[in-house]
C-alpha cells in the first residue's frame, strides 16, 4: 500500500467530482473536504478491508475497482458487489458501532480517497444533504445485493449472466461504433463467484451469447455487446 498526505488539488483531479454525494456542494464546500482527505494506493489483490474488523475511514474509489466478498461456510468465495469509480465502503463504524461484515480487495491497481471517522461525522452533522444522499446510496446498495440474493434462487442462469454484463456496461462500458465496449473487472472465475455458479457455466453462456451474435468476445477482459436490447430481454428486464 501507498500512501500520500492531505492533498489540496483534490478537487480539481481526485474523488471530490466524481462521487454522487458530494455533488450538492459548492466549491468553497469541495476544497474544505479535499483539505481533510487522504490518499491510498493500493496493488492489484491487495486486501483494503478484512472482514471483522473495525473501519477508521470512509474509502472513495478514485479510480479502479475493487470487489466486496464473503467465504461460505465451504470455503468459496462469494463476490457480493464491486465497487467502481465513485463507489465508497466502510461505513458500517463510521454511523454506528459495527465491524466490518466483508472483506475489500483490489481487482487492479487501487486509488483511493479517504476520510476518517471524526472528520466524516462531522461533514455530515454539517450538511444534512450529504447524510441524505449516504443513506440513499446504502438503501440502494442493499437492495442490489437483496434481489442478487433471492436471485439466485429464482431467477435463472440467464437472466443472471444477462443482468450482470449490463450491470458491467453501465459501470464500466463505453459506447464504440458496434455496440456497448467493457473493460470486464472480473475474470470468467470471478463472475461465477459473483453469479454463485460454475466457471463452466459462465463460459457455456458466453459462448451460446457469442454464437447468437449478442456479444462478442474481444479478449479475457473485454466484451463487446452488440444487441443490448436482447441481453435485456435475457436479463428480464425488457
Amino acid at each position: 500500500m501507498i500512501a500520500s498526505c492531505h492533498c489540496g488539488h483534490c478537487q480539481d483531479d481526485l474523488c471530490i467530482h466524481k462521487v454522487p454525494i458530494f455533488s450538492s456542494l459548492n466549491q468553497e464546500e469541495l476544497e474544505e473536504i479535499a483539505s481533510l482527505i487522504s490518499h491510498r494506493e493500493y496493488k492489484k489483490g491487495e486486501r483494503i478491508l478484512t472482514d471483522g474488523e473495525k473501519s477508521e475511514a470512509i474509502v472513495i474509489i478514485h479510480e479502479g475497482s475493487a470487489k466486496a466478498f464473503k467465504y461460505t461456510t465451504d470455503g468459496r468465495e462469494q463476490i457480493l458487489y464491486v465497487f467502481a469509480e465513485g463507489d465508497f465502503f466502510g461505513e458500517q463504524n463510521l454511523l454506528s458501532d459495527r465491524t466490518a461484515t466483508y472483506s475489500v480487495e483490489a481487482l487492479q491497481p487501487l486509488k483511493t480517497c479517504m476520510l476518517s471517522k471524526t472528520q466524516f461525522q462531522q461533514l455530515i452533522i454539517g450538511h444534512s444533504d450529504i447524510a441524505i444522499k449516504i443513506i440513499t446510496e446504502l438503501g440502494n446498495r442493499m437492495a442490489r445485493l437483496e434481489n442478487a440474493m433471492q436471485g439466485m434462487g429464482v431467477r435463472n442462469v440467464d437472466n443472471r449472466v444477462g443482468g450482470i454484463l449490463l450491470e458491467f456496461a453501465a459501470k464500466y462500458g463505453s459506447k464504440v461504433q458496434e455496440g456497448t465496449l467493457i473493460q470486464l473487472p472480473l475474470s470468467r472465475e470471478g463472475i461465477a463467484n459473483y453469479l454463485g455458479v460454475a466457471r463452466e457455466t459462465v463460459s457455456r453462456k458466453l459462448g451460446q451469447l457469442e454464437s447468437d451474435g449478442v456479444i462478442r468476445s474481444v479478449n479475457n477482459k473485454s466484451i463487446l455487446i452488440l444487441n443490448q436490447e436482447a441481453l435485456g430481454v435475457l436479463a428480464g428486464v425488457n
